[in-house]
């Protein structure tokens, strides 16, 4: 069996590597061809020199190409992998930064709120290039598989402007559950069977059976408050449990900043969150869990490369859907996951036209989603005010519209519960004018921004934020580690 995997972003290289073994672990695939892009040939080179050696210590036929040039990439392609960050780091710095000087705290910033709308606007046009070169050059009826955040705008502008066959990937669902039968005391995940379902990042375990006995809202509780680590951590998450009946996928981190009611005031962040990892709520978190990440990586390249001259092991085959699915469509061995998809009535009481996850069940066929789920009153609520912004977010990308990039964010359930509307406005013009470099269907529109800010009164201030910590050095993280493996 021979076809062509295009991966676009491959320069995450952690990431590119684990979806790369993942994929070799199915005995049909040692044939097929890998097209890396990114543009970092320095990032390239690395990933490039890692998939090799794999290659090698495996004696595998399996084919690795790299280059900057997208459009050859993608030439041929049967599948394209998206896990691409427009902007990198220095963006995403902004993302978190700017919002600060107005009240807004966010852990991570990249699905919705200030953060994660603005990285919408960076990511839309250039999905939508990917999906043009899609048209023109990949393999006829070509599938794209969408890692990169923020996941429902970027699937929802890949499917209804790119015309793409495009699916949404995420984790959320399997960390979620894994979580539920740990606390359950079940010896492994395979004993829990659930219904997890609603947006990406707030979808919802509304139905919960152990060994085919069915969980229900108060046992849950008492297991994840008996539980002597998720206590601690997921505070939030089960005080949510406790007033909506159903667990969130979502992180403590993560589920902090979809909602109005627990970063709005500097003084209660801290009674919600966890700082013993930067996922359970920490400023920035993710900011600097990602800076430390490729310093490291930078840093002690040489040990990751010597790490890829091991076997392949097809136990340690990771959970991420992208491998799955591809063994799925390419066997006829039938794969059940939960997949980022327009609702088209597979959640009764969401919009037609959002990007729901739910489960669906994958074969040779294509990906067939189950119909008929009706959410909860109040996860539905939760999940429509989230979904009103994006889509507004998606069309003002589209258009770009900065007057309809600042009702998405005034609309934004933290924003609207931290900032007035003359805040909103001030801080959506200066994101706009410090990613200008990114957004080019603003162009027209940073002139003004510009004169609106020179003249604005809106008081700001320089915060960290109410729990933020310092991105630490390498010796640092070198002591850590050691440290934690002399405990372990």
């Amino acid at each position: 069996m021979s076809f062509k995997i295009a991966i676009i972003g491959a320069g995450s290289v952690g990431f590119t590597k684990k979806l790369f073994t993942d994929i070799l672990c199915v005995p049909e695939f040692r044939d097929i061809e890998f097209a890396l892009t990114d543009i970092s040939e320095h990032n390239l080179g690395m990933i490039r020199a890692i998939l090799d050696r794999i290659v090698e210590a495996n004696n595998l036929p399996t084919r690795v190409t790299a280059t900057t040039d997208r459009r050859k990439a993608l030439e041929g392609a049967r599948y394209v992998i998206s896990c691409v960050r427009v902007g990198g780091l220095e963006a995403y710095a902004d993302d978190i930064r700017i919002p600060l000087k107005y009240g807004i705290d966010q852990c991570v910033g990249d699905t919705i709120c200030a953060g994660g709308i603005l990285y919408g606007q960076r990511n839309i046009p250039v999905i939508l290039d990917f999906c043009k070169d899609i048209r023109a050059v990949a393999e006829s009826g070509a599938k794209f598989l969408n890692y990169a955040n923020p996941m429902a705008m970027n699937t929802w502008a890949a499917i209804e402007y790119g015309k793409v066959d495009t699916v949404g990937l995420c984790h959320g669902v399997q960390h979620g559950a894994a979580q539920i039968a740990e606390v359950l005391g079940a010896k492994s995940s395979k004993e829990l069977d659930y219904v997890c379902s609603g947006i990406n990042h707030q979808t919802w375990f509304i139905e919960l059976r152990l060994n085919g006995r069915p969980i229900g809202k108060d046992e849950l509780v008492a297991a994840f408050e008996a539980h002597p680590v998720y206590s601690k951590q997921e505070k939030l998450r089960i005080d949510v449990l406790k007033r909506f009946g159903v667990y969130s996928t979502e992180s403590n981190g993560h589920l902090s900043e979809y909602l109005p009611w627990y970063r709005k005031r500097p003084d209660e962040i801290t009674r919600w969150i966890d700082m013993s990892d930067w996922i359970h709520g920490e400023t920035g978190g993710y900011l600097r869990y990602s800076t430390e990440t490729r310093n490291w990586f930078e840093t002690e390249y040489p040990q990751f490369l010597e790490a890829a001259s091991k076997p392949i092991d097809p136990a340690k085959r990771s959970n991420e859907h992208a491998s799955h699915i591809l063994e799925a469509l390419e066997t006829n061995r039938v794969y059940r996951g939960h997949f980022n998809v327009r609702n088209n009535g597979v959640i009764a009481n969401l919009p037609q036209d959002a990007i729901i996850e739910s489960p669906g069940f994958v074969d040779r066929f294509g990906i067939n989603m189950a119909a008929g789920i009706t959410l909860p009153e109040a996860c539905a609520a939760t999940c429509m005010s989230s979904i009103n912004v994006q889509r507004m977010s998606v069309h003002a990308a589209i258009a770009g519209d900065i007057d309809l990039l600042k009702l998405a964010v005034l609309h934004d359930p933290l924003v609207g519960a931290v900032s007035t509307p003359e805040e909103v406005w001030q801080m959506v013009d200066e994101m706009v004018v410090a990613q200008a470099a990114w957004l080019p269907q603003y162009a027209d529109a940073v002139p003004a921004a510009k004169e609106r800010l020179s003249k604005s009164r809106v008081k700001t201030r320089e915060w960290a934020g109410a729990a933020r910590r310092s991105v630490r050095s390498i010796e640092e993280l070198r002591a850590e580690k050691a440290a934690l493996k002399q405990a372990g």
